[in-house]
């Protein structure tokens, strides 16, 4: 096999019953495909949904409530038990696992992002199996549909995973005739349209949030699988073709890592807004972002903080790291760099984005 290291990320379809309840059973066939796996020397880390499943289950609900308070209660008890049957599983199979539970700072942050690449990277090495979740019982923003999807492609990004399988409750992604189509080369508008974002009431996630995720991974050069979750204990066959899944084919050319955590794991504070002239040096001459071509901000932000770049008809083409506060900004918009000491008082750099700190987006997010 030509994949060294997986994430593999298991949706609540896969691990609930119809209602709502964790299958045992199906949590022992991931501990055995992922073990199979292990055995062959090839590192892996899960991303796997469930908590609010679980946790459904435990306190034997016949619904699952709306108010963020109760989901995050319910999620605080069923990661417990979502956990506990993970151990289970695999110390039959005489592996361990560790819990990883993160929230979008996390990502935000560039050294905790790195942490926790060492963290996970510490415990594939020692054979010992990552399981990341998103932190339900502290979120806010996150718990809706999709997160998990959004989350597994940027932990396959930050492990430097070579694959993504996301294991779900349908074969792959569909054509209009109802057949799963096998490769997809690139995510054109026509294979966006294929999704239909359905969630179940105890899901977050849906085909649009798994093909969005994608997207990050093969621009990331990651090969990723839309698979059904019932091959869970024969995840190898899939990466191998041999069972019907949808095939996400990585892009060879792929940004440096810092440039792909501003352009995708990292959440944007706010917005600069350019004019045409700068949007082309930008984009055709690979250029610094300057305070001539600057027209206007939205938000509020500090220097560092990652920004989206936007045209003048709003439309974001780029993000990076911005040299000045969102205020600094408004007093130096389309002033020449010359110009910035008198308006400021200071000078701290020549450029207000500069193009090591620059991403021009492939997707849009």
């Amino acid at each position: 096999m030509k994949y060294k290291k997986i994430v593999i990320k298991i949706g609540t379809s896969v691990l609930a019953k119809k209602t709502g309840q964790i299958d045992k059973n199906i949590i022992d066939s991931i501990a055995s495909g992922v073990s199979s796996l292990l055995d062959k020397g090839i590192k892996v880390i899960l991303v796997s949904s469930g908590a609010i499943g679980a946790g459904t289950g435990v306190l034997k609900l016949k619904q699952v409530p709306t108010s963020l308070s109760d989901l995050q209660a319910i999620a605080s008890v069923g990661q417990n038990e979502l956990m506990r049957l993970y151990s289970e599983a695999f110390k039959k199979r005489k592996h361990l696992i560790g819990q990883i539970l993160l929230t979008q700072d996390d990502f935000n942050n560039r050294r905790r992002y790195l942490n926790i690449k060492y963290t996970i990277d510490t415990l594939a090495s020692k054979k010992i199996i990552p399981i990341v979740n998103e932190n339900d019982t502290v979120s806010t923003e996150e718990i809706k549909c999709g997160d998990n999807d959004r989350l597994a492609s940027l932990v396959a990004d930050l492990c430097e995973a070579d694959c993504l399988v996301m294991l779900t409750n349908v074969d792959g992604l569909y054509d209009k005739e109802g057949s799963v189509i096998t490769i997809v080369d690139e995510i054109s508008d026509d294979i966006k349209k294929l999704a239909v974002n359905k969630c179940l009431s105890f899901t977050k996630g849906g085909m649009a949030t798994k093909i969005e995720a994608a997207g990050r991974a093969i621009h990331s050069g990651i090969d990723c699988f839309i698979a059904n979750g019932k091959f869970a204990d024969s995840v190898a066959d899939i990466l191998e073709n041999k069972k019907k899944c949808t095939y996400f084919m990585a892009k060879t050319k792929k940004n440096k890592a810092k440039k792909r955590w501003i352009a995708y794991s990292s959440k944007i504070k706010g917005k600069i807004i350019v004019d045409d002239g700068a949007k082309k040096a930008l984009v055709a001459s690979h250029k610094s972002l300057l305070s001539s071509g600057v027209i206007g901000k939205e938000g509020s932000f500090k220097a560092g903080d990652v920004v989206a770049i936007a045209d003048s008809k709003k439309q974001e083409f780029a993000r990076g790291l911005t040299s000045y506060a969102s205020k600094e900004i408004e007093r130096i918009k389309g002033l020449k760099t010359s110009q910035i000491k008198s308006a400021l008082g200071y000078k701290d750099h020549d450029e207000v984005v500069h193009r090591d700190n620059l991403v021009i987006l492939s997707i849009t997010e």
